[in-house]
């Protein structure tokens, strides 16, 4: 039996000039994004950006670790607004709990 590199929701790991993405639709909105950038579209493109949702607290003496949120992409328009991108295959439970605490905090995810 052979094995590929595939995770639980089929998505297939893809490089692009050195960079890896979880997804091959990751990775091609990178490069959507890259030439919007290029042509001064967009500005301050960034990958894997993180979020803190819900800080790291103490409880009965024990540690309790952050929420945290990883965007794929941040990016600012020419008018200025700030962009969260995810490119979603699967909407699990956890990332629509994690989008609600994002836009509790007044963030708005797209996504593609």
């Amino acid at each position: 039996m052979r094995w590929q590199s595939y995770n639980k929701y089929k998505n297939q790991r893809t490089q692009y000039k050195g960079i890896s993405f979880d997804s091959k639709k990751e990775c091609e909105y990178y490069i959507y994004l890259e030439n919007l950038e290029a042509q001064g579209a967009i500005s301050e493109l960034k990958r894997q950006v993180k979020f803190e949702l819900q800080p790291s607290f103490k409880h009965n003496g024990k540690t309790i670790r952050s929420i945290t949120y990883v965007a794929d992409f941040t990016y600012y328009d020419k008018q200025g607004k700030f962009h969260i991108v995810d490119t979603k295959g699967v909407k699990t439970d956890v990332y629509l709990m994690k989008k609600k605490m994002m836009q509790y905090q007044g963030y708005e995810i797209e996504e593609v």
